[in-house]
């Protein structure tokens, strides 16, 4: 019997959206399974070498706020400059609080593991990104290069 396969495609590049995809693939790589990220538009900014990554509370209306702020502070709210930077802080030391490991870590446990890092090229293409900002451990490859993979993989999520 051969292995399972577990493809994900990564799309998203804000701090919140940072850990699915990779606690997901670390998880499934140590449950035996191969694994195969695709990061594609926003998701490409989980690859950089230097990573800046924010919470965006704004357009996330289910994103639970600290001291009750989602009954009381409009999602608009959360818009007033230096609320980024507030809402990132906290739950930077929310995670840290609670054991969680940093989107650093997660990444380097799916390195060690072997899950495979596909970075969109079309996407660094449009955006006129540099093969030089992420991190040496990522290939390069188009849809046709995830499909491949994904066409034979057991499950396929969508972050």
């Amino acid at each position: 019997m051969s292995e399972k396969k577990l493809a994900i495609i990564s799309t998203k590049g804000t701090l919140d959206w940072a850990y699915p995809p990779f606690i997901l693939a670390s998880t499934a790589a140590a449950l035996g399974y191969e694994t195969t990220i695709f990061f594609t538009f926003y998701g490409l900014q989980l690859l950089k070498k230097n990573l800046n990554l924010q919470v965006s509370p704004l357009g996330n209306p289910g994103m639970p706020m600290p001291m009750g702020m989602d009954k009381w502070f409009p999602v608009i709210g959360t818009a007033i400059p230096g609320m980024q930077s507030i809402m990132t802080s906290m739950m930077r030391k929310k995670m840290k609080d609670k054991g969680v490991a940093s989107i650093e870590e997660l990444r380097a446990l799916c390195i060690e593991a072997e899950v495979r890092l596909i970075g969109c090229q079309m996407t660094i293409d449009l955006f006129d990104m540099k093969k030089e900002d992420f991190i040496n451990e990522i290939e390069l490859g188009g849809a046709a290069t995830f499909f491949e993979y994904a066409g034979e993989a057991d499950v396929s999520l969508f972050i």
